[in-house]
């Protein structure tokens, strides 16, 4: 199963949102239309109806993001689960016209999409990559940038389990930041010492005659 192409369409949609920047690309069909990717044929089918459907399945897979970075593993698969109940998927055997060396199919699951509109297969397919995602690595692997104000989500594939931002950018910028913070907080501490060492000073000037 391609879990890492199924799982990253519930990124692609929570992160057309950013709360605290006060973001949201989700406004139209078209931008409905470009998170389908290279899946034309559901793309095609989109109306403004999907508009509001997709950002309320948004909101709802966020909600299981925020669960996992709080901690809360039983919410965060209560969560999830009440999506896969409400969008199931219909798998496949599919070969896509790949071969291998020998000229067979390189056979492989594939989560099938044609349900009654688009919003609900791309429910569907979401919220399925996200839960093989969370079944394989953990509900600990799922997370939100700790970069403020980005909060974007992302999916922990480090061997070691210590991502912590979106993106390399979000990790540069959180890194300078506390560079920098750290100098201030020196800089802060060497002129309280030199004031601390200045009163130390015993006065010479009453003693002189």
């Amino acid at each position: 199963m391609e879990l890492a192409y199924y799982s990253d369409y519930a990124l692609r949609l929570v992160n057309t949102e950013e709360p605290a920047r006060g973001k949201d690309t989700l406004t139209s069909v078209d931008a409905v239309r470009d998170l389908f990717g290279a899946n034309q044929s559901a793309a095609r089918r989109a109306t403004e109806a999907d508009v509001t459907r997709f950002r309320s399945v948004r909101a709802r897979l966020r909600a299981v993001f925020e669960a996992a970075d709080a901690g809360d593993e039983t919410l965060g698969v209560d969560l999830l689960n009440s999506l896969l109940l409400e969008f199931p998927v219909s798998p496949q055997i599919s070969g896509h016209d790949h071969r291998d060396d020998d000229g067979r199919p390189l056979w492989h699951m594939h989560l099938a999409d044609h349900p009654s509109n688009p919003t609900a297969g791309y429910a569907a397919i979401a919220a399925m990559g996200l839960a093989f995602h969370l079944t394989e690595y953990g509900v600990d692997r799922l997370g939100l940038c700790e970069a403020p104000p980005c909060r974007n989500a992302y999916l922990d594939t480090s061997t070691n389990r210590s991502r912590r931002y979106c993106s390399d950018r979000c990790a540069t910028r959180a890194n300078v930041a506390a560079y920098r913070a750290r100098k201030r907080l020196e800089a802060e501490r060497a002129v309280n010492t030199g004031r601390a060492a200045d009163s130390a000073q015993p006065s010479t000037a009453s003693g002189e005659r």
